[in-house]
């Protein structure tokens, strides 16, 4: 039986695609592990049915001298336990998925000479990728143009997207509901608003502000389903009340697939999950990066699907009331733009990524080095 060790950890950017290549893998037959951090958290679904291993794993970016020295030893701990972990284990190959909680383990599998694959999930090469991609013997891409690429790193790329969970692949096909443009049907427009694994104060504070400017024919219609930080719901939901405009207030959606299918038009950051699950299903998004994340990966991931015509792309300065009603009116006013981004931001998708990068994990040859495994 085949055996793949797969490295991930962190957010769901990191741990979405390793669950969906886990799953891939697993309809195949491969027998897998999971090699995550100490402070990993206990992971449901495919990864939760494997077995998991822990190892000590520092990040350093952005950091203090005394944090950066710590990380640094913990990184060091970690390849020691990730060698001895990987000559115990054997594995035939070595996926890793970037974020310091990927980098002892491929270290490791680099230095013992398994066949490594890493995952780039972001339009921009991630740190703990770069540092690897010199080492490893493929690198698969979830988006065509991938920055901070060195071109003698060219020859491993493989563009297979960005896996995504099953739930999403499978509504693939669900069409995109038909908005009328007129505002005398009262049919409900349906906006869904996603801050990201931890919410968004900046959509809170903008979103209910910029849909009480409305007209009070299309706010009528208006049925908004948004996450948010706990401690703004309340906040949130009294501002929802005074517009007189009906909202659905969650800390976390369980049913993001389902939400996502059923939506006009989805707000949010531009997280790699995110992106790919708004191209796999093939929904218009207004994009706002994250404007501090570590290379500005969010605005290259929301540029891409802009010039692709899958969305609209709103650097988070340019996020006011007034801009964001401005541009809402005109997109729920003119549906065929909607239907149109729709159509592009299917395009745009991959829902065949986990295929892909399972085809790229089984092509790897097999002969890891004997003498150092």
């Amino acid at each position: 039986m085949s055996y793949a060790m797969l490295a991930a950890g962190g957010t769901g950017g990191h741990v979405f695609p390793a669950e969906a290549l886990a799953q891939s893998l697993m309809e195949r037959g491969w027998r897998l592990g999971l090699v995550t951090d100490r402070r990993g958290h206990a992971y449901g679904g495919t990864l939760g049915s494997i077995e998991t291993f822990r190892i000590a794993a520092g990040g350093i970016a952005g950091r203090g001298l005394l944090s950066k020295l710590r990380g640094v030893a913990e990184l060091a701990l970690g390849v020691i336990q990730a060698r001895a972990l990987l000559k115990r284990e054997r594995p035939q190959v070595v996926v890793g998925f970037g974020g310091y909680a990927s980098v002892p383990t491929m270290v490791a599998a680099t230095m013992l000479g398994i066949p490594t694959v890493i995952h780039e999930q972001n339009a921009v090469l991630g740190r703990a990728n770069r540092l690897l991609a010199g080492r490893v013997k493929r690198i698969a891409t979830s988006y065509a143009h991938v920055a901070h690429v060195d071109e003698a790193w060219l020859p491993k790329l493989t563009h297979t997207g960005m896996p995504v969970r099953a739930a999403i692949a499978a509504l693939r096909d669900a069409p995109f509901p038909a908005l009328s443009p007129d505002l005398s049907e009262h049919q409900p427009v349906h906006l869904l608003v996603l801050g990201g694994s931890q919410g968004a104060r900046i959509l809170s504070e903008v979103i209910p502000a910029a849909l009480a400017l409305l007209p009070e024919a299309l706010r009528v219609r208006l049925k908004v389903a948004q996450q948010c930080r706990p401690e703004d719901l309340e906040l949130v939901r009294a501002a929802y009340a005074a517009a007189a405009i009906e909202a659905d207030l969650e800390s976390f959606f369980a049913d993001v697939p389902e939400r996502m299918s059923a939506a006009h038009l989805v707000i949010a950051r531009s997280g790699a999950s995110t992106m790919a699950e708004l191209t796999a299903l093939g929904r218009p998004a207004i994009l706002v990066p994250y404007p501090h994340a570590i290379d500005d990966h969010q605005t290259a991931n929301a540029r891409a699907v802009d010039e692709a015509g899958g969305g609209w792309l709103m650097p988070q300065p340019a996020f006011t009331p007034e801009a964001l009603a401005s541009r809402l009116e005109s997109l729920f006013t003119q549906p065929g733009t909607l239907a149109r981004a729709a159509g592009c931001a299917r395009a745009a998708g991959r829902p065949d990524a986990a295929a892909r990068l399972a085809d790229l994990v089984a092509a790897l040859p097999s002969n890891a080095k004997e003498s150092l495994v």
